[in-house]
């Protein structure tokens, strides 16, 4: 649903894998150019569908995933969305076929000449799985994420939002600002913008991206982006008094502090590790275990490359099977304990 460049990224990727992919958009034209493109193999939606992907705009997903859910009710079909915002459009989704998601990728480009089935090869694409979510929804769309080559995240929607503030949503308004105030000066000194520097060139780049998805964005993450503002506004203003003030040592600490964490921003990884560990977990078979295994996971970040749910004989119990790399395993192992499970460890040669 929705033919854009991430919806049509999709596509181009679900059919390069053998999937049979049918998509809908608001704008037929958009569609029909997505199918002469290759990125649909038919227009229309697909009541059979096994999984639905959501592409629209962040304040209509509700509303269209609700209609998908009904139409692909008969079908038992699992529904997914790739908005930037989550927690608004949980609540507002209560539907165990339902499994929110974020993939953290895109383009300069816009729309369908932008889009390519390598586009979440490496990327971050989160799911943000409830008490209510079907496990077997949720293992689902996981595969079928993994499957296009994203590292898969899972975390609970309000802390998503509170993320994505941080990392994406205050940055583009941070680097439409910056733009801003240098449009303003270039007014008066024409030279500016010729001598904009790599630096200022890199920071600013996301501001090239297109503005009216940014409405919605900023309309329904409005608590976390704006306490994120104030934040934001409280480290510039703690930065300006130490330059005001001449403070050398203070100025160095800051520019090394920031400098060390920048070094040590993880780098993306797509794939499975040479070295990886099976977590048996066993599990009772009640609400919420799957969002709170896997979300308690994600929040320490650890990545899960594969998951498989083994259900118990006896019908009350299962095991949870979760491969991760080799050497997060014990950290699992650990969060997993405290909680109260009793999880398993095999390293896999």
């Amino acid at each position: 649903m929705g033919c854009g460049l991430i919806g049509a990224s999709i596509g181009y990727g679900l059919r390069a894998a053998g999937w049979h992919v049918s998509g809908h958009d608001a704008h037929p034209a958009r569609a029909e150019r997505a199918l002469a493109a290759g990125a649909l193999d038919r227009v229309g939606l697909d009541p059979d569908a096994q999984i639905t992907f959501l592409s629209t705009p962040v304040q209509a997903l509700p509303e269209v995933a609700r209609v998908v859910l009904a139409a692909t009710a008969g079908g038992g079909g699992v529904v997914t969305d790739v908005g930037s915002v989550k927690r608004s459009v949980v609540e507002q989704v209560a539907d165990a076929r339902f499994v929110g998601g974020h993939p953290m990728a895109g383009s300069e480009q816009e729309g369908l000449d932008g889009a390519h089935a390598g586009m979440f090869v490496g990327a971050t694409w989160v799911l943000t799985p409830t008490d209510g979510t079907d496990p077997a929804a949720f293992a689902l769309v996981r595969s079928v994420v993994a499957s296009l080559g994203a590292d898969v995240v899972a975390v609970a929607p309000e802390r998503h939002d509170e993320l994505v503030a941080l990392v994406s949503h205050v940055p583009h308004l941070t680097a439409a600002a910056l733009m801003g105030l240098a449009s303003q000066a270039a007014t008066e000194h024409a030279t500016l913008l010729r001598l904009a520097a790599g630096g200022f060139r890199d920071m600013t780049r996301i501001a090239a991206g297109h503005p009216g998805i940014w409405l919605d964005i900023c309309a329904e993450n409005r608590p976390a982006i704006v306490a994120t503002l104030d934040e934001l506004g409280a480290a510039l203003a703690r930065l300006r008094d130490v330059v005001e003030a001449g403070d050398r040592s203070g100025l160095l600490t800051t520019l090394e502090h920031a400098r060390a964490a920048r070094v040590n921003l993880p780098a993306r990884a797509a794939g499975r590790p040479a070295d990886v560990a099976e977590v048996r977990v066993p599990v009772p078979d009640r609400t919420g275990v799957l969002a709170e295994v896997t979300t308690l996971l994600g929040e320490l970040g650890v990545n899960i490359y594969d998951l498989e749910i083994a259900h118990s004989a006896e019908g009350d119990r299962g095991i949870l099977l979760l491969l991760v790399d080799a050497d997060q395993a014990d950290v699992a192992h650990g969060a997993l304990f405290a909680r109260g499970y009793r999880p398993a460890v095999r390293v896999l040669s």
